[in-house]
Parts: structure tokens; C-alpha cells; sequence
């Protein structure tokens, strides 16, 4: 297995950026080295609590490759905050969701977490495996405040601080690969290919690619790209020449949809699945629109946001009377799930009279099932584990609800389910 990703993930310009972002600013306290202080009820408190607010932070992107995502996990949250305010937030406390668009870029990720670290209990989001790998030494080592990123590389297991919500990208691309065998015709012997983001995200799906290619005799065919690149005309000129019977594509929708629509115009008739950011309702209405319904595949870490749940359900109603002029997607679903997870932490933590970082980290790792109604329970008490193992097959539908129809229910391939992350 590649096991060189992760550290890379934290090479050069990251690497760099953390250098000159240094330790967190914040001055500890002399009492316990933390802050902590005990209220007039006996709870706890520290970091990120003061007066009757808890504040939370989430580094998004709302102007870069992931912008579309990044406005409806932002979106998402600040409703489940506003409902949970509404209904007494927790432990007589308000919460706050401070937010910072760092458009993807790097600096401006690793800068935002600086700034906003002192100044929160935690991150109920941060967009981008990459930039969370570059500050997990300060998230592990002294700053230890519960992060559920929107990210699922491999790399950010094993620490008790930051959790990814669902399976992480080389268990979702074994189970994509799965499901190209199963339902789409890909058997021992063929090629496969697989576009992907250079970092962190790109190569932890690339790892889950080749193990299952190796475990099912297949030959993975590589095309490393950036998340500047939008035009894949060259990546599908080489696959066509290659051979392959099925393509991968680990990047972000632009890609995605540039990927689809070169290939359909070309003639180039191949099922096409993508990893769970890979794809925004909105390409539905572009001109790759129909080769999308037709030949692309999504791996999700959930059922979509028009689920036939009465939690979906609600959802949906709730976001469109919040937000009528903006579309459903599954970021909705994605932000709401890791809100909720968090706000599931500070009330179990409430409930133990901790809500220190802590104390909101320990209620974290004793939440075995998790599920919001979408279909999939996430277990966070082992680090060291993805929280799932399963993921749902979606496909491209304007006809529903979120532009998503699920055409595999949650399942974890018979590869998945012995494969350990990093072995």
C-alpha cells in the first residue's frame, strides 16, 4: 500500500505556512493549562465559551474549486444552529458559528484555522483533506479541539480530535470500483482509469483504487491533475488510448463535468464515477447535463438530500423556507450530519458537566450510532477507524429532488469490509 501520501499532504508550501502560522497564539491558563473554569451549575467550560455563548468556527470555501458545497454546508449549519438555539441550545448556552471562506487556497486555510483556534471550543466544519492535514500536528498536540472536517482522507484517522464523518476516500473508491464490477460490467483483466487531484484527497482515493485493482485483477491507469485544471480533454484522450473500461475521477465537479461531457462527445461510451464532492446539481442544467444522467456515478457517504425519510423530508422543507433562492444539493446533508454530530457532542457533554474541549471530545468518542435519517450510523469511538464502511451509489437525476436518485442502497463491498486504512 502507499503509505507517502499523508506525509506530503504537509510538505512544501503547507509545510511552510505552518512554520510562519507557528503555535497557536492563545495564552493558557496557569490553573490546569487549559482555561478551564467551572460555572455556577458545576459544568466545566473553557476555550471558545464565554458569557452565555458557545462559538464554533468553520473554514469554508465559498469562492473556490468546492464554493457550491462549501455555500450549502455553511448554509446547512447555520440552520441547525438557529433550531438549536431555538429550542434552548445547550446547557443554557447560545451557539455561534463563526465562519471564513478560505476559497480553497492555502494560505488562506491554514491563516483561518490560526485565527479562529484561540477564539472557539471547535470546527464543526473545514473544506479541504489537504489543509487539514497541514495543522493536525497543532490539533493533536496542543490546540485539541474537536474538528469534523468536510474531508475523508485516510490520512486525518487515528486522532481523537478530528473525525471524519463517513467512509473515508480509499473505502468509498473500493466500494465505487465494487460497484463497477457488479453493475456496470468490469471484470478481472481490464483497465481501469482514475483522474485525481494531486494532495491529499486525490492520492488517499487513488490508494483505495489500487488495492481493490489488485484485489480483483484489475490495472489501474493514472491521471494526476490539479484543482486548477478544468479542462480534461487530455486526461480522456489518454484513456481512450489506454484502454480502459471505466473511469474514476477523484477531483471536484468541474472536473467532474468536463471529464463526462469530453467523453460523450468523443464517443467515448464509459461508466464514470466520482468520489462524494465530485459532483453539484447545478452541472444538471449545462451542457454535460444529459452525459451526466446517462454515464456518471456518485459514491456518498449518505443517501441524498431527497431521501425518502421524514428527516430528509424535514430538511428539505426547513432549508427552502430558509433559503428559497438556493438549490438543494448534498452538501445540505453533508453540513447538517456534522452540525448535528457536533451538537450531539456538546449536549452529551452538557449532560457529563464538561463541555472543556475535552470533555467535548470524549462525548464524541462515546456516540456508537449516529444517524441523522440518512440512512447510514456512524460509530466514532475508534480514531483509528472510519466511522462507516458503507456508501450509497448515486446517480444524476433533474427529475428529483437535489438532482441525486440512489441506485445501490448503503453497502460495504466484501473488499471494504477487510480493508484497513494505511495496512
Amino acid at each position: 500500500m502507499n503509505t507517502t501520501y499523508a506525509a506530503r499532504a504537509a510538505a512544501g508550501a503547507l509545510a511552510a505556512l505552518l512554520v510562519l502560522a507557528g503555535c497557536s497564539s492563545k495564552a493558557k491558563d496557569a490553573d490546569n493549562g487549559d482555561g478551564d473554569k467551572a460555572t455556577a451549575g458545576g459544568v466545566k467550560t473553557g476555550d471558545g465559551i464565554s458569557g452565555k455563548t458557545i462559538k464554533l468556527g468553520a473554514l469554508t470555501d465559498m469562492t473556490g474549486v468546492y464554493a457550491t458545497l462549501g455555500k450549502s454546508v455553511t448554509q446547512a449549519q447555520q440552520l441547525y444552529v438557529k433550531q438549536l438555539n431555538g429550542a434552548g441550545g445547550v446547557c443554557g448556552y447560545k451557539v455561534e458559528l463563526s465562519v471564513r471562506d478560505h476559497g480553497y487556497d492555502p494560505q488562506k486555510a491554514v491563516s483561518g484555522y490560526t485565527e479562529l483556534e484561540p477564539e472557539v471550543l471547535g470546527f464543526a466544519q473545514f473544506i479541504g483533506s489537504p489543509f487539514v492535514a497541514a495543522v493536525k500536528q497543532r490539533i493533536d498536540g496542543q490546540d485539541k479541539g474537536l474538528v469534523l472536517p468536510q474531508a475523508w482522507s485516510a490520512a486525518l484517522l487515528g486522532s481523537p480530535y478530528i473525525r471524519v464523518i463517513g467512509s473515508t476516500y480509499d473505502i468509498e473508491t473500493i466500494n465505487a470500483v465494487d460497484f463497477l464490477m457488479k453493475e456496470k460490467g468490469i471484470k478481472k483483466g481490464d483497465k481501469i482509469g482514475h483522474v485525481y487531484f494531486e494532495g491529499d484527497y486525490g492520492e488517499s482515493a487513488l490508494v483505495g483504487a489500487k488495492h481493490i485493482a489488485q484485489e480483483s485483477g484489475l490495472t489501474v491507469v493514472e491521471q494526476k491533475i490539479k484543482p486548477t485544471d478544468n479542462d480534461m480533454t487530455a486526461q480522456v484522450a489518454a484513456l481512450k488510448q489506454a484502454g480502459v473500461r471505466a473511469i474514476v475521477i477523484s477531483a471536484g465537479p468541474r472536473q467532474a463535468a468536463s471529464l463526462v461531457g469530453v467523453a460523450a462527445a468523443g464517443g467515448f461510451d464509459v461508466p464514470i464515477i466520482g468520489n462524494n464532492s465530485a459532483f453539484a446539481p447545478q452541472l444538471l442544467a449545462t451542457q454535460a447535463g444529459p452525459a451526466l444522467m446517462k454515464n456518471y456515478y456518485v459514491a456518498s457517504p449518505s443517501l441524498p438530500i431527497g431521501a425518502d425519510t421524514p428527516e430528509a423530508e424535514k430538511l428539505v422543507a426547513d432549508y427552502k423556507a430558509a433559503y428559497p433562492k438556493d438549490s438543494l444539493d448534498n452538501g445540505v446533508v453533508a453540513g447538517w450530519t456534522a452540525a448535528s454530530a457536533f451538537g450531539e457532542a456538546l449536549k452529551k457533554a452538557c449532560e457529563n458537566k464538561d463541555l472543556t474541549r475535552e470533555g467535548v471530545d470524549k462525548a464524541l468518542l462515546s456516540i456508537d450510532s449516529f444517524d441523522v435519517g440518512f440512512g447510514i450510523a456512524q460509530d466514532f469511538t475508534d480514531p483509528k477507524s472510519a466511522s462507516s464502511k458503507q456508501s450509497v451509489i448515486l446517480q444524476p437525476d433533474k427529475s428529483v429532488t437535489g438532482g441525486m436518485k440512489v441506485v445501490r442502497e448503503a453497502e460495504a463491498s466484501e473488499v471494504a469490509e477487510t480493508y484497513t486504512p494505511g495496512a
